[in-house]
């Protein structure tokens, strides 16, 4: 099952509906500028993870039914079967593949993210968002640059690292890197 950026600027909206909320209420409670909500909505800009996390806190829903429009159902376990995963597509950055999008009141993420290789001189797509993060090359090789730092990541590698911190990644030898990421919540 795949998702793109579209339809969760369509469940965002829903959600500003169902809550009963003008865009500028939402923007404000979001603590984001009214015209750049509005693009997350239409799915004209990025929607970054720290985003998603901001409105699950506030409004508690799960970032998986904002992600991928499930609702989680398994509070025992959850079994996520080889490439099975709910994946959303990012328009200028990542693919991610959850694997506990039907699990619920999750205290971590985890997904198997893929970067497609762009020119090096193209800048990082920078993320930040509250919790710690593990990541863990699967496939390929990747530079990771934190908080001002660059470092390489090769298949096998991994890091885990303060997610307030700017971070973003890039695939190395012009082919696509695929790697296990792991946030979790403070």
């Amino acid at each position: 099952m795949t998702t793109d950026i579209k339809q969760i600027g369509e469940r965002i909206k829903g959600l500003r509906d169902a809550v009963d909320l003008s865009p500028d209420e939402m923007a404000h409670r979001l603590e984001v500028d009214t015209d750049d909500y509005l693009q997350f909505e239409t799915g004209e800009k990025d929607i970054s993870v720290s985003f998603l996390q901001r409105i699950e806190r506030e409004f508690n829903v799960d970032m998986g039914t904002l992600m991928f429009g499930t609702e989680p159902r398994m509070n025992a376990y959850f079994i996520t079967r080889k490439d099975k995963g709910v994946s959303v597509e990012r328009v200028s950055a990542y693919k991610y593949q959850s694997l506990t999008s039907g699990f619920t009141n999750n205290v971590a993420e985890i997904f198997v993210v893929t970067v497609e290789p762009k020119p090096m001189d193209t800048d990082f797509y920078q993320n930040i968002h509250a919790g710690q993060e593990f990541n863990m090359v699967l496939e390929g090789s990747m530079m990771l640059h934190i908080n001002g730092k660059n470092m390489v990541l090769e298949e096998g590698d991994s890091i885990y690292f303060d997610s307030s911190l700017p971070h973003g990644m890039k695939a190395l030898h012009n082919k696509p890197v695929k790697f296990l990421a792991v946030i979790l919540y403070p």
